[in-house]
């Protein structure tokens, strides 16, 4: 099929971006991931499959309620799906190739095997998240990250104060 989501959650079709958020939204429901890790749209009558390049999906907006393990964290996509974070729907962080630079993910549905089908944050969501980060360890490792559903979602390493106190 001559379908493409870009990294940054345009969908084209024929090279052409697809305009009409409804359309989008309905490609979105029919789209599923392989066992391989490929992505189809499949749908009764028809089934092909597409190319994307990073993510199908962008977590657009953030919205939460209550603090520490009772926290609640909700993700709204660029196809106005709604996700809260929780043990079905973790927070992953993984860097892109070649840089330091975070790149946050989270699951919106799972896969037909092991690869889930994912929203990647925006930067602004992304920095909405991390001004709720709190420090925890994390098997021996201090680590900054957020809760939701008594879940806690490791951001990255909690920084290490290199500078040395003058008074002592």
């Amino acid at each position: 099929m001559p379908f493409v989501i870009r990294r940054d959650g345009v969908w084209l079709y024929r090279g052409t971006s697809i305009e009409r958020k409804e359309l989008v939204c309905l490609f979105a429901s029919v789209l599923r991931r392989e066992a391989d890790g490929t992505f189809w749209l499949r749908t009764p009558a028809e089934r092909g499959r597409i190319v994307v390049e990073d993510a199908p999906f962008i977590a657009v907006e953030l919205d939460w309620t209550g603090d520490g393990p009772t926290q609640v964290l909700s993700l709204r996509t660029n196809v106005d799906q709604v996700v809260t974070a929780g043990p079905d729907h973790p927070i992953r962080v993984a860097y892109d190739p070649g840089g330091d630079e975070p790149v946050p993910y989270i699951v919106v549905r799972q896969g037909d095997g092991d690869y889930p089908i994912e929203a990647r944050l925006n930067r602004a969501t992304y920095y909405e998240l991390v001004a709720l980060a709190v420090p925890e360890t994390v098997d021996g490792r201090d680590m900054l990250g957020v809760w939701s559903r008594g879940v806690f979602f490791p951001l990255g390493d909690l920084p290490i104060d290199d500078e040395v106190d003058e008074g002592a």
